[in-house]
């Protein structure tokens, strides 16, 4: 299996994820190219098993570095033809979606938009959804928000248990999608 995963992080949350996942692929034999958002350049989404692309969940939303990328991708893709009427899946072509939130105010429900929003780009292209990867993270720069949110106290995640689940996953995942 060969993956790529492409993340956008602000505070560094996303991208403790982004390098744990990368971790549990190689571990599971995967072949994994890892890149923030504005250091990708050109790829082809196509060329891959697998595209994870991360962010955190910013007042629900993707926020604005990975969205203009994904738009960017999917319009290109567009021109080209590849975005088909009734969206007829492609064997092979996975995505997965994964997001790093605090929620302070409802919890992970602040982190469902964004990540079935940037799912849809995916599905319209043939790509399977093979996965929606929600993970605490620390609300940097606010006391407040990381100790007397929805989620109690979030302080230093993701942590290393975080971590080692999103590893594992990934392990877990890329055995899945290699016996497809």
């Amino acid at each position: 299996m060969n993956a790529i995963i492409i993340y956008w992080s602000k505070s560094g949350n996303t991208e403790k994820v982004a390098l744990a996942m990368e971790e549990g692929f190689r571990e599971a034999g995967a072949t994994v190219i890892c890149k923030r958002v504005e250091d990708v350049g050109e790829v082809d989404f196509y060329a891959f098993d697998l595209v994870c692309i991360g962010f955190p969940s910013y007042q629900w939303r993707v926020p604005k570095p990975m969205d203009d990328f994904i738009k960017s991708k999917f319009n290109a893709y567009r021109s080209q033809g590849c975005v088909k009427e009734g969206a007829p899946k492609l064997p092979g072509k996975n995505a997965l979606i994964f997001c790093t939130y605090s929620g302070p105010h409802t919890g992970i429900r602040e982190a469902i938009p964004p990540v079935l929003y940037a799912g849809q780009f995916f599905e319209h292209l043939g790509f399977t959804i093979a996965g929606e990867w929600y993970v605490v993270g620390e609300f940097h720069g606010s006391l407040e928000a990381s100790t007397k949110g929805c989620l109690g106290d979030i302080r230093g995640r993701p942590n290393r248990e975080d971590l080692r689940k999103v590893r594992n996953d990934a392990i877990q995942m890329a055995s899945q999608l290699e016996k497809q």
